[in-house]
């Protein structure tokens, strides 16, 4: 399988760290490529930034397409382009959202997200209304990291750790999910602090996730339908 991966950033600041992630996480016959847009934004972290990015990702799926990619993961828990870009491309794509809280949905009652920044809640509300989980997505938090301060040592897991423990304890999740791409390899290390605490519960990584979610969707064969991302009818455009 050819996964290709697109970063919806115009920066290689997280290219390689990206990569080996991807890589970590999927199977040992999958075959990672990594590319970056050339017109966007440094960081996705507001509907602003969507936007800008979406022309750049739709120009790097319908590229990965081309080029005989099996499958694309755009790598962001918005999911920016992902709906368009699958009306124009016949294999599966997915941001970071879908596959890990929809994951997340068979592991608890109640799903838990901890994200980066108060912009992003309204981009993620509004996720959560699309996929009528409004009932089973009871808590969305922030650490109150810009993307691009991400890392994966303490000042983020203690953050991480905090928001996470804060929602368990208060019965809003039991299930918790990271809201963003960028957190990388966390989610072991925050699962452990949370067990610790006394009740195991699961943290996913949108990640590993999105990965494993598309490998699947390759193995039984399947693509997004065409009965609801239809191709756009053929007109001018000026892109």
């Amino acid at each position: 399988m050819k996964l290709t991966v697109v970063l919806p950033v115009i920066t290689d600041a997280l290219t390689e760290e990206v990569r080996r992630e991807v890589t970590s996480w999927a199977a040992p016959d999958t075959e990672v490529d990594v590319r970056r847009i050339t017109r966007g934004t440094a960081s996705i972290e507001s509907e602003y930034d969507e936007a800008l990015a979406a022309p750049g990702i739709l120009d790097a799926v319908r590229e990965a397409a081309e080029e005989g990619a099996d499958a694309v993961f755009v790598s962001c828990f918005g999911d920016p382009g992902v709906h368009a870009a699958r009306e124009i491309v016949d294999i599966p794509v997915v941001g970071g959202f879908e596959p890990a809280v929809l994951t997340s949905l068979a592991l608890g009652e109640r799903t838990g997200v901890v994200t980066v920044l108060p912009n992003v809640l309204p981009m993620l509300h509004g996720l959560v209304r699309r996929h009528g989980l409004s009932e089973r997505v009871s808590s969305i938090r922030v650490v109150d990291i810009p993307v691009l301060d991400l890392d994966s040592g303490d000042r983020l897991l203690d953050a991480l750790t905090a928001q996470a423990r804060a929602a368990v304890t208060g019965r809003e999740a039991d299930v918790i999910v990271l809201g963003c791409t960028g957190m990388l390899g966390v989610a072991g290390a925050l699962q452990e602090r949370l067990a610790a605490d006394g009740a195991f519960v699961p943290v996913v990584d949108p990640t590993g996730a999105a990965v494993m979610w598309l490998e699947s969707q390759v193995r039984l064969g399947v693509r997004p339908s065409r009965t609801t991302y239809m191709p756009p009818r053929a007109k001018d455009r000026v892109a």
